[in-house]
């Protein structure tokens, strides 16, 4: 396995496959904790050649281009790996108004045009990719329990707002699936269980023997540009084509679960 950005996601799978005796390489920025430098491009191109699957991770850049498509999607395309795979996101389905939504719905409508576009990129580069749209993730080390102890917890006065989220090993657990299961093509992957952050934020409280956080407007809650767009997007997540076709199922299909997961 070549992993083309060693974030936290792919992390959790380098770890689960190398427990399993896969050889993994992957790039990062700096080539630190012994990873392929990014741009070393004789380094990346012999692993892009030598590699049974290929993943990348890597989001689009500040200004909206695919790094990994601009400088090594010509040879992932021509490579002869058996598996390529990209972490997309469920932004690029906008706004739902609270709606369902599923594989076969439109994309480029919403505030991640550049995913959009990377997406449909990825999408097309290979006979054999799988394009995974997550919503937001969560885990260990990084989930409501870090910011409600943090203090940095908010909770927002809109009612009737909903997201999707996914524990990041559900989509660990996705990924492998496809390794022997299902066809090339896109795939959502998130719980069972779309929520308002709010109720998320309670839970977390609840957990902690912490008192929720007052409700506030998004004006007095200083959120960033990058925070306020979060809220401006309201939609549920449908993912009965991973569970029919690659036979996933999440380990922690709401919150709840996840979070005492986390906890533990």
């Amino acid at each position: 396995m070549l992993i083309l950005g060693l974030g936290y996601t792919a992390s959790r799978l380098a770890a689960r496959l190398d427990a399993r005796g896969w050889q993994v390489r992957a790039t990062n920025r700096d080539g630190r904790g012994g990873a392929i430098h990014f741009g070393d491009e004789e380094a990346v191109r012999l692993a892009i050649a030598s590699s049974t699957h290929i993943l990348s991770s890597v989001p689009p850049d500040a200004e909206g281009a695919d790094p990994v498509l601009a400088r090594y999607g010509a040879q992932i395309a021509r490579s002869p790996a058996r598996w390529v795979g990209y972490l997309s996101s469920t932004g690029v389905y906008g706004d739902t108004g609270g709606a369902w939504v599923d594989e076969t719905a439109a994309i480029g409508t919403g505030r991640r045009s550049a995913r959009a576009e990377a997406d449909a990129a990825w999408g097309a580069l290979h006979p054999e990719a799988r394009v995974f749209r997550l919503p937001g993730i969560y885990g260990p080390g990084r989930s409501a329990l870090e910011r409600v102890a943090s203090g940095k917890a908010h909770r927002i006065d809109l009612p009737g707002q909903v997201f999707s989220r996914v524990h990041v090993d559900d989509i660990v657990g996705a990924v492998l699936a496809s390794f022997e299961a299902g066809p090339a093509g896109v795939y959502n992957i998130a719980d069972d269980l779309p929520a308002s952050q709010n109720a998320v934020i309670e839970e977390a409280c609840r957990m902690l023997g912490l008192s929720a956080p007052p409700l506030m407007t998004l004006d007095e809650a200083g959120l960033s540009p990058a925070a306020r767009g979060f809220y401006a997007e309201n939609r549920r997540v449908a993912t009965a084509k991973a569970k029919r076709l690659l036979g996933w199922r999440p380990l922690y299909p709401d919150y709840r679960l996840g979070l005492a997961a986390c906890r533990a």
